[in-house]
């Protein structure tokens, strides 16, 4: 879901960054005096003389297109707050049973291992189950002045090792965001 959500994304963007850049050219070549004197104003008599033509039947038209613009608006905010769903992720399925984990508990766990680097200041992770299987996203605030290969190595090495250890899976993707930040002074009188 989330997969085709983030599709629809990048072409609704996409589509919507053309419009927008078609449009910018064109005022632009207006403003240049490529359709006319440069200078002119945008609404001019022909376009006054249009509005005034096709009156009242014109304003319905406008009203039903930004009624309808509002709609697929609405309808792209109500799909980018609808939570992923979160049931439980099933490890293994087999004659004798069945082995689920809580996607919760599971992320709670990867963010325990990944802050216990050194080198991290929090982490948040979230475990998600899609199409090709569970994946793992972490949200990473690390020292800056802590060296990123050992960051790197200990997510690498232990904690996606853990992950796949417990989702008993060869390969898990994962996605982490870093942001580094400067760390609590130790000496930090708070009053």
């Amino acid at each position: 879901m989330s997969e085709r959500i983030g599709r629809g994304n990048r072409w609704g963007l996409a589509l919507v960054g053309l419009v927008l850049t078609a449009l910018g050219a064109l005022a632009l070549a207006r403003g240049l005096g490529v359709f006319g004197p440069a200078g002119e104003p945008v609404v001019d008599g022909g376009v006054r003389d249009f509005f005034l033509r096709t009156s009242p039947w014109i304003w319905w038209v406008v009203a039903l297109v930004a009624l309808a613009v509002a709609l697929v608006a609405l309808w792209w905010l109500l799909a980018q707050a609808r939570a992923e769903p979160r049931g439980p992720l099933r490890v293994e399925s087999g004659p004798t049973g069945l082995t689920e984990v809580s996607p919760a508990g599971m992320a709670q766990a990867v963010a325990d291992d990944v802050a216990s680097s050194p080198a991290v200041l929090s982490a948040h992770a979230d475990v998600v189950d899609g199409r090709g299987g569970p994946s793992v996203r972490l949200r990473v605030v690390a020292d800056e002045s802590a060296p990123l290969h050992e960051l790197s190595r200990h997510l690498s090495t232990v904690v996606l090792r853990h992950v796949r250890d417990a989702l008993e899976r060869d390969q898990v993707p994962a996605i982490a965001r870093v942001s580094l930040e400067p760390s609590p002074s130790p000496h930090r009188v708070v009053r």
